[in-house]
């Protein structure tokens, strides 16, 4: 059974019932409960004050007991409202009832026979009967009333044997009593149907709130960006997706912004505009310039919020989505279906593809004519391609769990760089810088070669033609050992940035986008991690340049209890 934050059970509840827990300061119960106890200290005030002063003017005859049982009656009113908390309604019995209803009864009946003062006491009644009615259950209501009518009856038969008067005195009695069984009737029923309304306000109110927090939680875990617009292009909500979409660091609120308030955002601004003139929803693909040279396509869809009030306008809620994203999104999909028949697809492609190849290679030795050459070459190009494209897919089917060596990363690098440096013809486009020491990395020496020559074709592609415009660093910063190929490469795009090592991604036509992809895998078998940045070089010439780095597991100067070769064969 669930409890919501006011203390009311959220099951069904009603005033005849017992109150699960104890009723919450801020309910109407507990305000009525706090009427009522103050209304019983002022009532015994009064009367103290009221007979005291009738006293001491010689309006009745000095009783002292009587000023005693005003004064008990009025520290037992403070004492329950100071050292007492509302029982629970809907109870038979509660003993709680007795410091409050009972001492009302005993109080107000023993002024009531001894007309003291030669005051009529009888409309006191009302106050215990209105006490259970309103605080207690029907039963409790019923009997007070009940109470009530007996005392009353009593009295006046006491009275008829004094005064030899039973019809009169004996029928306003009863009349009196059916007045207060109505009373209790009508005041009970009453504060069950409070009672109701208050509990499915709050049973309202706790859905509600839960309703704004789930709406809360998944607009923030969206991947699409959410904003909501209003009428003068003020932002009323922004999830992280599009604050992240749109280059949004600020601190400032929401509220504070407009959308015609940044350049780059104005075909927003058009198209939430579009949206509020025609009353429909809207979908358009936009382009954003954010920054200089930087450009964002996004498809947005708008919708209208439908308006729950005359004085409130309607809010046009956007979704953005990065088509970069979107794109990707289509690539993971075929991954998924491409990655279950990619293994045997190479496998069939493969040996035809050697056929063809070496079929060439003999045609290629028996002719002389220019043009037929060129075309020979032209075949053999392209088989060169097909033949890394299904080497580069076969990798990614081949054993999760490579063996793993511990290499003198110094030593690992450089042989691989200086291979790599005469098979490509860099020349000194390329340069070393060898900074870790005795470090030892965790790796495959054959995997270590192939991440490192995908990392550096990719900047041969990409670098100038100037001396250094490649850079192999290793380095050891405390226990962590890394090597880092830098080039000097333009910049690249932040959305190309956000999928680099996702695969089948390439911003070239030709290439087969499983590069970098394949590096992060062998990376993360061998528990390393890759990353890029746009940084300085690392030879401190002050160069700007696009920087690939891995960081390995590392052991400094421990060699390993077992002979092995730093880069396998």
């Amino acid at each position: 059974m669930a409890t919501d934050t006011t203390g009311f059970s959220q099951s069904t509840w009603t005033w005849d019932t017992p109150m699960p827990v104890q009723a919450s300061e801020a309910s109407a119960f507990h305000r009525l409960w706090l009427g009522f106890m103050l209304a019983r200290a002022g009532i015994a005030l009064v009367l103290l004050v009221l007979l005291g002063g009738m006293m001491a003017l010689g309006l009745a005859p000095f009783s002292p007991w009587l000023l005693v049982l005003c004064a008990t009656y009025l520290v037992a009113s403070l004492a329950v409202r100071m050292f007492t908390r509302p029982a629970p309604p809907g109870r038979t019995f509660d003993p709680q009832w007795v410091s409050t209803i009972g001492i009302d009864l005993l109080a107000f009946s023993t002024l009531h026979f001894l007309q003291a003062a030669g005051l009529n006491y009888s409309p006191l009644f009302a106050l215990p009967v209105l006490t259970a009615s309103v605080l207690g259950s029907t039963l409790l209501a019923m009997g007070t009333a009940a109470a009530v009518t007996i005392l009353m009856l009593a009295d006046a038969w006491l009275q008829a044997l004094e005064f030899a008067d039973h019809t009169s005195r004996m029928v306003q009695a009863g009349l009196a009593g059916g007045g207060y069984f109505v009373v209790a009737l009508l005041a009970n029923q009453l504060a069950m149907r409070l009672a109701r309304e208050e509990q499915a306000a709050r049973l309202s109110l706790s859905a509600a709130r839960t309703q704004a927090h789930v709406n809360e939680v998944v607009i923030e875990t969206l991947a699409d960006g959410v904003l909501v617009v209003g009428p003068d292009w003020r932002l009323h909500a922004a999830n992280p997706s599009a604050r992240m979409l749109l280059g949004w660091q600020a601190r400032e609120a929401p509220a504070s912004l407009a959308l015609v308030s940044r350049p780059g955002w104005k075909p927003l601004a058009a198209l939430a505009q579009r949206t509020f003139s025609e009353g429909e929803p809207q979908t358009a693909e936009l382009a954003l310039e954010l920054r200089p040279g930087e450009r964002l396509h996004l498809r947005v869809r708008t919708r209208l919020t439908p308006p729950q009030d005359p004085l409130i306008d309607s809010l046009c809620v956007m979704f953005m989505q990065d088509l970069r994203e979107a794109e990707a999104q289509v690539r993971t999909e075929k991954l998924a279906a491409m990655g279950r028949m990619s293994a045997a697809v190479a496998h069939e492609i493969r040996n035809p593809l050697a056929a063809i190849a070496q079929a060439n290679s003999l045609l290629a030795e028996q002719l002389a004519d220019a043009e037929q050459q060129q075309l020979s070459a032209l075949v053999r190009k392209n088989t060169q391609r097909l033949s890394q494209i299904v080497d580069e897919i076969l990798n990614l089917a081949r054993v999760q769990e490579p063996t793993t060596d511990w290499l003198e990363l110094d030593q690992a690098v450089a042989a691989v760089a200086q291979e790599w440096q005469r098979s490509a013809q860099a020349g000194g486009r390329l340069q070393l810088l060898q900074r870790a020491g005795t470090a030892w990395a965790a790796f495959d020496g054959e995997h270590l070669r192939r991440v490192l020559v995908n990392l550096l074709d990719n900047a041969l592609r990409y670098a100038s033609m100037a001396p250094g415009a490649i850079l192999v660093a290793t380095s050891l910063d405390g226990h962590q050992s890394r090597v880092q190929v830098w080039s000097d490469g333009a910049p690249l795009d932040p959305g190309v940035q956000r999928h680099l090592f996702e695969p089948f991604f390439s911003s070239e036509s030709r290439s087969s986008g499983l590069g970098l992809y394949i590096c992060r895998e062998l990376c993360d078998r061998h528990g390393a991690a890759i990353a890029y940045a746009r940084g300085p070089a690392p030879d401190g010439s002050g160069r700007d340049g696009n920087a690939f780095t891995v960081a390995f597991r590392t052991r400094a100067s421990v060699m390993p209890a077992f002979p092995f070769d730093t880069i396998r064969a």
